[in-house]
């Protein structure tokens, strides 16, 4: 295996793993999380070559770095070409210029309507190949703020020797995410409502992980974007990108729990000039503070309009920060223990240099994210959704040179609500999301404890034949 096909934990105590590995483990036994052992290179005419390649063609390129043997070519190949079979778009993540050496990103040609589908759809097809390679059984358990839980159902339900469990916060995501999850047919999917926030449902699944021999007895694993495969499968859409413009691009992006824009800062390593990442937040704005101020700190989770973003602790900050440490794992693991311990991290400066020299950050509320959608439509025609509102309104604060290349992350019907406040008109609804109203849901409903989660997941576990 070369360097790029195994992988180490940023908090440096689990051993090596290869590509089928990282997949089906999720998180790190150490309570890291899986990076290469060194990112796979490409030379600049390798990228310039991608421009009008096929989307599934260059996602092989990327993603065959890092399986290395894990997974035949072929095979690969196969479940690349079938993940992207039933997006709308050609494309796959098309580029819309929306004003002058600016762009919207479309990500959410996949089946959920959301930039989740381009990596779990592909996720789904690698996991039931390694686990039916490997034997046995494996359970799944996602927190989602919205769009993860729904992309994943869709990517495993009904998939045989697999059970998911989804955890959402309650009251806390849109109608239409919650039916997308709910009103799963597939006997093998499994919806928590959680009685607190998605942090609170991330660190549950956390915690389960953490109880090491309840999750080897249910071959508990992750799809979370703490799962590094996600990382790679997202970082293809800046290559595209990028090939497409013919030059240095910036890019803005709606940034929660940190996967999709550590997909670029994963590009950028991978040889991929970039000239600015922007993370861009709603009020739940931790990593605007960490990145603007120095300490990432924990503070209430505030309920807007762009609730996939409500999240007041971004995992894959950790890979970031490892990173920016120079890959400093004993730095990395004291640093996330501390904050786990205090809440608060104060970052010291080469760390804090090493960031800022790849991203930016810039936080917008409610009133600025409405007042976005509201310019967009105005002068384009074009109906956004408010989580790629939140990132053109981060647009104004730019000054770096270059395109500028806003991830589009959700299908405007999703937060119809949220849209029609802003321009007094709902987006049109895709007949898949219209039909979600006739359809039964299916849910149970939980409080925010551990034991009482292990308690659900081993009864549901031991009625599975």
């Amino acid at each position: 295996m070369t360097d790029a096909s195994h992988f180490i934990s940023t908090r440096g105590q689990a051993p090596r793993a290869n590509f089928a590995e990282v997949l089906l483990a999720g998180l790190a036994p150490d309570g890291g999380l899986y990076v290469p052992a060194a990112w796979p290179h490409l030379s600049e005419s390798q990228i310039s070559g991608f421009a009008g390649a096929r989307y599934q063609d260059v996602a092989f390129e990327i993603l065959s770095r890092f399986a290395g043997n894990a997974f035949a070519a072929a095979d690969l190949k196969s479940d690349i070409d079938a993940a992207y079979a039933g997006f709308s778009d050609r494309a796959i993540a098309p580029l819309r210029e929306i004003a002058k050496d600016e762009y919207l990103l479309e990500l959410f040609h996949g089946p959920t309507f959301a930039f989740k589908d381009i990596a779990l759809q592909i996720l789904g097809r690698l996991f039931a190949r390694a686990l039916q390679a490997r034997g046995g059984k494996a359970t799944i358990v996602a927190a989602t703020s919205g769009d993860t839980g729904s992309a994943a159902i869709a990517a495993l339900g009904g998939l045989p020797n697999i059970q998911v469990f989804v955890l959402h916060p309650r009251g806390r995501i849109s109608d239409v995410q919650r039916r997308q999850m709910t009103t799963s047919p597939h006997a093998n999917v499994h919806n928590i409502a959680l009685e607190g926030s998605f942090d609170d449902a991330q660190a549950l699944v956390k915690g389960l992980f953490a109880e090491t021999a309840f999750a080897s007895e249910i071959g508990l694993t992750a799809v979370n974007s703490i799962n590094f495969v996600r990382i790679a499968a997202q970082s293809v859409y800046y290559f595209t990108a990028t090939a497409a413009l013919g030059r240095a691009a910036n890019f803005i992006v709606p940034t929660g729990n940190f996967g999709d824009i550590f997909a670029g800062d994963a590009a950028g390593r991978m040889g991929l000039g970039i000239e600015r990442l922007v993370i861009a937040t709603n009020q739940n704005d931790i990593m605007a503070r960490a990145l603007n101020d120095g300490v990432y700190a924990e503070g209430s989770v505030h309920h807007t309009i762009s609730p996939s973003m409500d999240i007041q602790v971004a995992s894959n900050f950790e890979r970031a920060l490892f990173e920016a440490s120079n890959r400093d794992a004993g730095w990395t693991a004291a640093a996330m223990s501390d904050f786990a311990r205090m809440r608060k991290l104060v970052l010291p400066p080469l760390v804090l240099e090493n960031l800022r020299a790849r991203y930016s950050a810039f936080a917008s509320d409610d009133a600025q994210t409405l007042a976005t959608i509201k310019r967009i439509h105005d002068a384009t025609g074009q109906i956004i959704d408010p989580h790629t509102a939140v990132a053109a309104a981060a647009v104004a604060h730019l000054t770096t040179p270059g395109p500028k290349v806003i991830l589009s992350t959700a299908h405007p019907a999703k937060f119809s609500d949220a849209v029609a406040r802003a321009i007094s008109l709902a987006p049109p609804m895709p007949p898949p999301l219209a039909a979600l109203d006739k359809l039964p849901e299916k849910l149970d409903i939980l409080p925010n404890s551990l034991p009482l989660l292990r308690q659900f997941i081993s009864s549901r576990l031991a009625a599975w034949t």
